[in-house]
């Protein structure tokens, strides 16, 4: 049985949705859960109802807001508090092995913290490194995700698996690092091994080499489901892409002439992003300059993030955002049009740099 440990009705809405979509992505502990009840929101409801032990999602909402045990742990957590975390775990040992909502662990919740002491905590009272909650997360996900390679440091030197799936087939962490760009968590990840060996991995590491297999493990492709769904294939165009973009994202510029030579479209927006965009938003002044010098338009529209998020952007909405201004400056010498607006707020690049509280992006596109 799952164990509440919010106290908002939100945060179990946002979870039922996120079960719902590892579901549909096919997740086999998603689908486990779900088991016969149909893949609608209403059957979602009441799965997450009943995997916390009440009847129905009336019931649930009931239940949240009663103390537990469980409860006082993740506040514990959340309050980055090891001293009070080892007290509870001391008068409920149990609680190490215990399962909160969607089967995220008390590990799982104290990486989310990136809190070196709360996971030594949990590490030396025996809790299980490699748990997996409903979507197949672990802890060493987790850091991958958050770009923790001290963390992810101290889980390998305890065993942390480096193999696990989550989000699909060939959702290890090092894919997870590589998907958001969290280069030196990737690099430290491959030195336990490159899994899955396929041509985004590879050229996400800047060692084409590396694919081994370059059209396996491809089915995970979005890391939470506020990215939207998709369905990869294992069409050679897709591939080459894909593992363009993938190198944009870690700064390997190194390897964009051979994917080009192979036939990797430069301006490819093969899911959530063109290679401009990515390497734009992680702030890679380097890969910038090397694409468009490739020949990238600094003006191409591309999708990004979630739905709401980027629709008809330009690699400079993605910058501005984000105030990374060497590459503003990159886009701006390359000829890209501070005045084009997206498609979901109608705003500029310089209007995307306000929002987000980046003031010197703000000025510099307003100049």
């Amino acid at each position: 049985m799952w164990h509440p440990f919010r106290d908002d009705v939100e945060y179990y809405e946002e979870r039922a949705r996120g079960l719902l979509a590892s579901a549909w992505d096919g997740v086999p502990g998603a689908l486990e859960v779900f088991d016969d009840v149909p893949l609608t929101d209403e059957g979602a409801h009441m799965v997450l109802a009943r995997a916390h032990g009440c009847e129905d999602w009336k019931a649930l909402k009931a239940n949240i807001r009663k103390p537990r045990p469980f409860a006082r742990a993740y506040q514990a957590i959340e309050m980055q508090n090891p001293g009070e975390l080892k007290a509870i775990i001391t008068r409920d040992p149990w609680l190490v092995k215990a399962s909160g909502t969607n089967g995220n662990d008390l590990l799982g919740l104290a990486t989310a913290k990136c809190d070196e002491r709360l996971v030594e905590v949990l590490l030396n009272d025996g809790t299980d490194i490699d748990h997996q909650n409903v979507h197949g997360w672990t802890a060493l996900h987790q850091v991958a995700y958050a770009n923790q390679p001290n963390l992810a440091e101290l889980l390998l030197s305890r065993g942390a698996r480096t193999d696990l799936d989550a989000r699909g087939e060939g959702g290890t962490p090092l894919a997870v690092a590589l998907f958001w760009g969290n280069t030196g968590t990737a690099e430290l990840l491959a030195r336990h091994g490159v899994r899955p060996p396929n041509l985004r991995t590879a050229a996400g590491l800047g060692d084409l080499d590396l694919a081994t297999a370059p059209e396996s493990g491809r089915g995970y492709y979005r890391p939470h489901s506020g990215l939207p769904r998709w369905w990869p294939t294992n069409d050679p165009q897709e591939v080459l892409d894909e593992a363009l973009s993938w190198a944009a994202r870690n700064d390997r510029a190194e390897v964009f002439g051979e994917l080009l030579k192979r036939g990797a479209r430069i301006d490819a927006d093969v899911y959530r992003g063109t290679a401009l965009a990515w390497a734009a938003w992680c702030g890679l002044e380097n890969a910038t300059r090397s694409l468009l010098d490739l020949g990238a338009n600094p003006n191409q529209r591309t999708t990004f993030g979630g739905p709401m998020h980027g629709e008809g952007v330009t690699a400079l909405h993605l910058a501005a955002e984000r105030g990374h201004l060497p590459v503003i400056r990159v886009l701006l010498d390359a000829g890209a049009d501070r005045t084009i607006t997206d498609v979901n707020f109608e705003a500029t690049p310089a209007n995307w740099a306000g929002h987000n509280d980046q003031g010197e992006a703000q000025a510099l596109l307003s100049a």
